[in-house]
């Protein structure tokens, strides 16, 4: 079975970093994509970060330049490096890895939420 576990959420100040994980496992697509996504309590659900296998990354407007997504191959481990956070980042964090059978560049992913298959609990980002 697919699993992804998130962790490394937490409360922290205007200005601070945090780095989320998710922890991959059973996922052995060759041609794979992954993503961040958070949603706002009362809001909807809005792609963050995407990644895919032939090595592209994509980000959402609100996050260029401040956020990172990567993955270390090793570890099965997706992170989100996220910089100078505002506000306006609070939400919870979800990571999502591609459905069986299809596959979409990380430009494409983050408006196409319903192509992943996987997602993980969730991990809380609040920022104050």
């Amino acid at each position: 079975d697919v699993q992804l576990v998130e962790s490394g959420g937490g409360s922290v100040q205007t200005g601070e970093s945090l780095r989320l994980s998710c922890a991959v496992s059973g996922y052995s697509k060759t041609n794979y994509f992954l993503a961040w996504f958070r949603q706002p309590s009362g809001k909807e659900r809005e792609g963050v970060a995407a990644l895919d296998s032939d090595g592209d990354t994509n980000y959402a407007n609100s996050v260029k330049g401040r956020f990172t997504i990567s993955l270390e191959n090793d570890k099965n481990t997706l992170y989100l490096q996220m910089n100078n956070l505002t506000a306006e980042d609070t939400a919870m964090y979800y990571c999502a890895a591609g459905a069986d059978r299809i596959w979409v560049s990380a430009f494409q992913a983050l408006g196409r939420p319903h192509e992943f298959g996987y997602w993980g609990q969730g991990t809380q980002v609040t920022v104050s």
